[in-house]
């Protein structure tokens, strides 16, 4: 009996393939999310230690000059987290899209693995029954000759 082809190899070579990209654009943005979620964190850090030292000059003492700079740099720091948070936001949007597209061709392609598996045990079966008949022909063919 000839060999198992499975006629949608090519497909699942491609489907497999498109897995992987997918998979590795995902994680490309997994990273991306992390980048930014550290980012976010240092500016709210970096505003904290501001807005701290801001309280520590109002409570010694500054001039009215000092204090409209000082909160002029807390609203610019406020703004600048609003920012980077909205795009922390974006990039978890992009991430859940992209998951969404992996499972997908992960779907796909785990339908093709079980049909291939399918039609390999159905191959598997008729080969061995294949094989069965070839070996009581031989037997049958042997009794014959033995008899007459």
């Amino acid at each position: 009996m000839k060999r198992f082809q499975f006629p949608l190899e090519t497909v699942l070579s491609y489907k497999q393939q498109m897995l992987d990209a997918q998979q590795a654009e995902h994680a490309i943005i997994i990273a991306a999310v992390q980048k930014q979620e550290e980012h976010v964190r240092l500016l709210q850090e970096e505003y904290e230690a501001y807005a701290n030292e801001y309280r520590v000059h109002c409570a010694a003492g500054m001039d009215i000059k000092e204090v409209l700079a000082c909160q002029a740099g807390l609203r610019a720091r406020e703004r600048e987290i609003q920012q980077q948070t909205a795009e922390l936001k974006k990039l978890h949007q992009q991430e859940e899209e992209k998951r969404m597209e992996v499972i997908a061709a992960k779907q796909d392609t785990s339908s093709i693995e079980k049909l291939k598996g399918k039609q390999v045990s159905l191959y598997n079966a008729a080969a061995a029954k294949s094989e069965e008949l070839l070996i009581e022909e031989f037997v049958s063919s042997r009794r014959c000759a033995a008899m007459g």
